[in-house]
Parts: structure tokens; sequence; C-alpha cells
């Protein structure tokens, strides 16, 4: 079954360009001119919306608002834009909006923002509860690590880190992909953060340390001792 995009842009043009480029990479795409009629056709089939902001009528930061506050719904949305103020940054990312895109942009950056979003929505929603790998045991709900039965504190940010490798033993990730999945909201992270948050992680799990393997030149990779 196609992924189903919303695109929400009351310039034909523009709309009609996203949609042809999203179409030819295999998505399925529903288009609406205004905020107010994609309330109307939006329904649970649509993965993701790419909404421009500045819109007659309904605003693309009020839409959202609607969505979140009064419709109770948490599907992904990328705002498309022109404004590029930080304030702006900040008023989108405050109303629910899971990425931000600034006017102009290529198709390639829309298209690999898409599949980010998605790939990181689908993580949410098949995130388990608890995480077994040799002798850590994560209590994913209640933010809690074990260590050999003893329990071990980290951070928000050392937990949502070991937390992502952990939870796909095997997969290499970058420290782009790390960046891009857990400080999305932050406009600008530097490699090393993320080196600096790997080497306190493997510091607390002592004896279990060598889980998470630096393979140089790719990223980390979590490959537990079984």
């Amino acid at each position: 079954m196609e992924t189903k995009i919303l695109v929400v842009d009351d310039e034909a043009a523009s709309g009609g360009r996203l949609q042809v480029n999203l179409e030819n990479a295999g998505y399925d795409v529903e288009s609406a001119a205004a905020a107010e009629e994609a309330l109307e056709v939006l329904d649970d089939s649509h993965s993701l919306i790419l909404l421009d902001v500045m819109m007659g009528g309904m605003s693309g930061f009020k839409m959202v608002q609607v969505l979140r506050k009064e419709l109770k719904n948490d599907v992904p949305v990328i705002f498309l834009t022109a404004k590029s103020d930080p304030n702006d940054l900040l008023t989108g990312f405050s109303t629910g909006a899971d990425d931000y895109i600034a006017k102009p942009f290529s198709i390639h950056e829309v298209l690999a923002r898409v599949k980010a979003v998605l790939k990181r929505t689908e993580r949410q929603e098949q995130k388990v509860e608890l995480i077994e790998a040799g002798e850590i045991r994560i209590d994913v709900q209640n933010k809690n690590v074990y260590v050999s039965g003893e329990p071990v504190i980290f951070s928000k940010k050392e937990f949502e880190v070991l937390e992502l490798l952990a939870s796909h033993p095997g997969q290499i990730y970058s420290r782009e992909d790390i960046i891009t999945e857990l400080w999305k909201d932050a406009p600008y992270v530097l490699d090393r953060t993320v080196d600096v948050h790997i080497a306190r992680i493997r510091s607390k799990l002592g004896n279990c340390k060598n889980y998470i393997v630096n393979r140089t030149g790719y990223g980390y990779v979590f490959n537990p001792v079984m």
C-alpha cells in the first residue's frame, strides 16, 4: 500500500510541482488549496501533511493548532514556507510541526525530509516497551535502564540515544542520522555532541560498553554480546 501524503498549498504551481515529484517518488498524493479544505479531506489514510504556512484564510500555523488541540490528530506535519526567521521556526515547532523547510527548496531536500519524518514516525509506532539485549534491560515506558540487573541513571538525551541504538541492533546510525532523529528541534548540533553522549553512555554501561561499536567512517551500531 502506497504512503499517502496531503499537500496543502494555495499556489497551484508550487503544489502541483510537489505533487508530481512526490508521485514520481512512489507516494500517493492528495492536494488541497486551503487549510479549511485540507481539514475536510484529512482522514486516517494520510501518513503526512506538507503544509504551506502563508495562505489566504486559515494559516498553516492555525491549521496545526486545530489539528493538535481541537481534533487531537497527531499526523506528522512538515511546514513549507518563505518565512525563515528564527521566531517563525519556533512558532512552527511549538504548534506541533515535525519539520520545517524554508523556500526556495530543492525537491531532493523535500523528499529527504519526507523520508526521514515517515521513518521516524514508523519507529515510534513500532516502539516496544521493554528492550532486552545481553546484560542490558531498557524499560522504555518508565525510562529506566538496568545493567547486569542493577539500575543505572542516564540523562534524558543519553537515554534517547541508547534507546534508538538498542531498538535496532545491527543497524548503523551515522552521527547525522542520530542528530536528525533526536535533535530535530535544535537549530545546530555538532557531530561532537553525539560522540560525547556516546562516550558517556558507554562509560555508564560498564562491562557492557562494547555493546555500542563505532564503525569508523560509518557511525555507531548496537551489537550486544548474546
